[in-house]
C-alpha cells in the first residue's frame, strides 16, 4: 500500500469541468438589483475581463485550460493524494481515509488554482491592477502570487479581525508585492460607513467585497477578482477533483464519502464536483460541505436572492444566505466567515445532491491537533472543519459496523496560523452560536429584495 499517490506533470488536467452542464436543475440567473431582471455580460464588464464573464455564464461541460495557465500550474501541480494511515491508526478505524493535499502550493492552499487563471485572463485583457478582498488571507496571498507571476499590481482588502489575528499572512502578501489594507478602511465610502456605524467592527467578507468593488468600478484600468462563490471560480478549482479521481484509480478505491469545508464554495466544489457528476449519473457517493456553526448559512440560512456584499454593489444571487448584513463571529477560520454560499453549491444542496454540516471551532481545533500529531501536517483552521467531519463519519461507520472509504480536501497548511493554535492551547477560543431569533432577523432584512 502506497502512502502517497503521485501524478506526473503530464497528468495535469487539460480542461476544467463545468457542473452546470450536468445539473438536473440549472441555477437561477443573477438579477439586476434595480430591475430584478437577469443581468447580462455587459453588466459585469466593469469588473471582469470578457473571458471570465463567458466562463461565468457557460453551460459547456468542459472548458480548455490555456497552456500559459497549465505551465504556471506546474509549479505545484499535480498535488499529492495521501492515505491517512496514521490518522486511521489514531482513530482505531478500518475505514480508508484519503486526503488531497493542496497545501503544497506557493501560497499554501488551493486558492492559486483560480488565482493563476484569473490573473492570466486579466493580463490578456490589458488590466494593470486587480483589487480583491480576503478573509484569513489565503485568497489574498494566492492572488498576490498570481499577479506577481503575470506582472499586475495587486491590492487586497483584508477583513479586520484576520488582519489583526494573522500579521504574517499580510507580510506574505507584501512579499509577493501586494498592498494590503484592513477592512473596513477609510479608503472607500463603504468602509467609512461601516466605521461610522461601529468603529470596533471586526469586519466581514461581505464588507471587504464592497470596498474592493467600489474601487474597481471607479477605475477603467482596474478589475475586481473574487476567490470563491462565482461560477468561474468554482470551475477553476475542479482540477482538484479530477486529479483525485485519477489518483484513486491507481488504488482501486472509490469514495463513499467526500468532505470539504465551505466558506463560499470553491474548496468544496473543487474536490466534489467531478464526483457529483458521477452521482448525477447514478453513482452512490455522499458529498458533505462543512461550515462553522457560527456562520451556518447552509444549515440554518434560507434559499433566496441576496447580495454577495454588504453594501449591495453586486447582482442579486440565488443562494443559501444569512443576509448580507450578517456579521459572523470573530472565529480564526476567517476564510469561512461568509454570509452566503455559491449559487452552484446552493442549488445542489436544494436538490439533495450534497449535504451540509455545521461544527463549532473547538471541535475543529481538537481534530486539527489530532491530525497534526498523526500525519505530521499542521492544517489551516479552515481545513480543520473537514477533519472534524471525517472523525464524525469514522465514528458513524463504527456505530454502523461498516467500513467506508472517505476522501477529504486538506485545503491548506496552518504554518502562518500558529496564533490560532496558541489561543486554542491557552483556552482562549470559545464556541460561538447565534439564536434562531438573531438569524431570522438578519434574513428578514432581505425579504424585500425578492423578485415578485
Amino acid at each position: 500500500m502506497e502512502k502517497k499517490i503521485l501524478l506526473n506533470e503530464k497528468d495535469i488536467p487539460t480542461q476544467w469541468y463545468n457542473i452546470v452542464a450536468d445539473m438536473p436543475n440549472k441555477p437561477l440567473p443573477p438579477l439586476h438589483p434595480g430591475t430584478k431582471q437577469p443581468i447580462s455580460g455587459e453588466d459585469l464588464a466593469p469588473l471582469f475581463p470578457m473571458d471570465l464573464i463567458q466562463q461565468e455564464v457557460s453551460a459547456e461541460r468542459y472548458i480548455d485550460i490555456p497552456e500559459e495557465v497549465r505551465d504556471a500550474y506546474r509549479i505545484w501541480r499535480p498535488t499529492p493524494l495521501i492515505r491517512a494511515t496514521e490518522l486511521e491508526k489514531a482513530l482505531g478505524t478500518n475505514c480508508k481515509i484519503y486526503y488531497k493535499y493542496e497545501g503544497t502550493s506557493p501560497s499554501g492552499s488551493h486558492k492559486p488554482n483560480t488565482a493563476i487563471p484569473q490573473a492570466y485572463y486579466n493580463k490578456k485583457a490589458g488590466v494593470k491592477r486587480i483589487i480583491t478582498e480576503t478573509g484569513a488571507g489565503q485568497w489574498g496571498t494566492a492572488l498576490s502570487f498570481a499577479c506577481a507571476h503575470f506582472g499586475i499590481d495587486c491590492e487586497v482588502y483584508m477583513v479586520r479581525i484576520s488582519f489583526n489575528q494573522k500579521p504574517y499572512r499580510k507580510i506574505l502578501m507584501n512579499t509577493f508585492g501586494a498592498k494590503v489594507y484592513a477592512s473596513p478602511s477609510t479608503n472607500t465610502q463603504a468602509g467609512r460607513n461601516a466605521l461610522e456605524a461601529n468603529p470596533d467592527t471586526p469586519g466581514s467578507l461581505g464588507l471587504a467585497i464592497s470596498e474592493a468593488i467600489e474601487i474597481a468600478a471607479g477605475d477603467e484600468d482596474t478589475k475586481y477578482s473574487l476567490g470563491s462563490v462565482l461560477n468561474h471560480v468554482l470551475l477553476h478549482q475542479t482540477i482538484i477533483g479530477q486529479e483525485a479521481k485519477k489518483q484513486l484509480e491507481y488504488t482501486g478505491d472509490y469514495p463513499d464519502v467526500i468532505i470539504a469545508p465551505l466558506g463560499g464554495g470553491s474548496n468544496f466544489a473543487g474536490l466534489s464536483f467531478p464526483f457529483i457528476k458521477d452521482k448525477i449519473a447514478g453513482k452512490e457517493v455522499r458529498c458533505i460541505a462543512v461550515e462553522p456553526a457560527s456562520c451556518p448559512k447552509l444549515t440554518k440560512g434560507k434559499f433566496m436572492y441576496d447580495f454577495g456584499d454588504t453594501q449591495g454593489y453586486t447582482p442579486l444571487l440565488p443562494m443559501y444566505t444569512l443576509g448580507h448584513t450578517f456579521t459572523p463571529a470573530a472565529i480564526h477560520a476567517g476564510g469561512l466567515r461568509y454570509h452566503g454560499a455559491s449559487v452552484l453549491c446552493s442549488q445542489l444542496l436544494k436538490d439533495g445532491l450534497i449535504e451540509a454540516s455545521a461544527i463549532q471551532q473547538l471541535e475543529c481545533f481538537e481534530a486539527g491537533v489530532l491530525f497534526a500529531k498523526a500525519e505530521g501536517i499542521v492544517p489551516a483552521p479552515e481545513a480543520n472543519h473537514g477533519i472534524a467531519q471525517v472523525i464524525r463519519e469514522v465514528n458513524r461507520a463504527k456505530e454502523e459496523g461498516v467500513s467506508k472509504t472517505i476522501l477529504f480536501n486538506l485545503c491548506g497548511h496552518g504554518f502562518v496560523d500558529m496564533a490560532a493554535y496558541q489561543d486554542y492551547f491557552d483556552g482562549k477560543l470559545v464556541n460561538h452560536s447565534f439564536t434562531d431569533e438573531e438569524l431570522t432577523t438578519a434574513i428578514k432584512d432581505i425579504e424585500a429584495l425578492q423578485p415578485q
